[in-house]
């Protein structure tokens, strides 16, 4: 059975400026996407998800691309949490309880990610650690034209692992993979139940050998983007590529830029083909996390294949039209507010209309109660008022 639909025009607003020491919105409250499946024999944790944060200074607005020899000056720019943070913000926002192994420096920069992440978005860290002596690693991104450049700084991780040796109780987990390396956590993660979802980064190496991602036996679904996907199997075409990879996985997830995602259930034979919603793009950072976060969401949820690569891309849409990685994720009620909005937009191809219509009983409803949500800021630590 196969699934697609056509394209939706994204309705517009005020343009976002993600300038100010309060930039801030509103979501609701107490959202719950697993609200009518949780039993007093569920694990403490939604999901699970370990490696590096970063602090992402995000300059944006930009013309063209650095020039060597000039200076170049952004007109906006904004400071958060990175690395692994996006895609553990994006979890929690979407509702998940979210458990989070990290190292952490003991400088500012390491202070600012730990509060903004435990304080800010409810996120687990009890498994996480701040390592004496150890900087935060940084990342500088430069966005312009739809695209960015970014710049990282970081000394090795402290030899001790942030992960610890038997990971803790979860329905699923977000795992990294890289060629040629395993990390034991996702063995046993997989052996007591909890369902891996793996992504992957590009391989230096060039070999492009699947056999080097021994994790990839203990996953469940696996979420390249095209140009992965389609080097790893060794086709020309993303969708072919899909159904290769389900020799590999049983569900193949692969993104495919302007043009959407297509899936691939290799246990049912179902597919499923989502074109991407149609914004302007203010920094594209962390989008491929949100994708994955809206992903895992929709399959523990238990909804149809489809429904799950429709959140997806909808929840990655929403996320670029902010700045930075973590802190552009979106909340329930933004989705809510994009719903309400995009079906009052006239002209809109009913059919592409129908492709969401399963966010109907499922978004908060306009008078929920909210509680603020952090953006990203030009700068941290403002100094409080008396």
């Amino acid at each position: 059975m196969t699934a697609s639909t056509a394209p939706i025009a994204s309705a517009g607003g005020e343009p976002p400026t993600g300038e100010g020491p309060h930039r801030r919105i509103r979501r609701a409250a107490g959202v719950d996407p697993l609200a009518g499946l949780r039993t007093p024999e569920d694990p403490p944790w939604d999901v699970y998800l370990t490696g590096t944060v970063f602090l992402d200074i995000v300059f944006t607005g930009l013309d063209s691309a650095p020039v060597r020899g000039t200076e170049s000056w952004a007109r906006g720019m904004g400071s958060s949490p990175g690395g692994v943070a996006n895609m553990a913000t994006a979890l929690a926002r979407l509702g998940l309880r979210t458990s989070l192994a990290a190292a952490f420096g003991d400088d500012h920069y390491g202070e600012y990610c730990w509060d903004a992440l435990e304080q800010g978005e409810g996120i687990d860290l009890s498994t996480s650690r701040t390592v004496p002596g150890w900087h935060s690693p940084v990342t500088v991104s430069m966005a312009y034209e739809g695209e960015r450049t970014m710049v990282s700084h970081g000394h090795e991780p402290p030899p001790e692992e942030p992960a610890p040796a038997c990971p803790p109780p979860a329905r699923a987990a977000v795992a990294a993979l890289a060629p040629g390396r395993t990390d034991p956590w996702i063995a046993q993660a997989a052996s007591r139940g909890t369902r891996v979802f793996a992504d992957v980064g590009w391989d230096d190496t060039g070999a492009w050998d699947l056999a080097g991602l021994a994790d990839l036996a203990h996953c469940e679904a696996f979420l390249p983007n095209a140009q992965e996907a389609m080097r790893y199997t060794g086709t020309d075409n993303p969708r072919a590529a899909a159904h290769a990879l389900t020799d590999h996985v049983p569900l193949a997830v692969v993104t495919l830029g302007a043009d959407g995602a297509y899936a691939v259930d290799g246990r049912t034979g179902e597919t499923a083909e989502v074109p991407a919603i149609a914004v302007e793009a203010l920094d594209p950072t962390g989008a491929g996390d949100v994708f994955v976060a809206g992903f895992v969401t929709g399959t523990l949820a238990g909804w149809p294949l489809a429904d799950r690569l429709a959140f997806a891309g909808l929840t990655a849409a929403l996320s670029v039209q902010e700045f930075g990685g973590s802190l552009s994720a979106p909340g329930w009620s933004e989705i809510a507010a994009w719903w309400r909005k995009v079906q009052s937009v006239e002209g809109q191809d009913p059919e592409a209309l129908r492709r969401y219509a399963f966010l109907d009983g499922r978004v908060p409803p306009e008078e929920t109660s909210a509680w603020p949500l952090r953006r990203a800021v030009p700068t941290i630590g403002f100094r409080r008022s008396a």
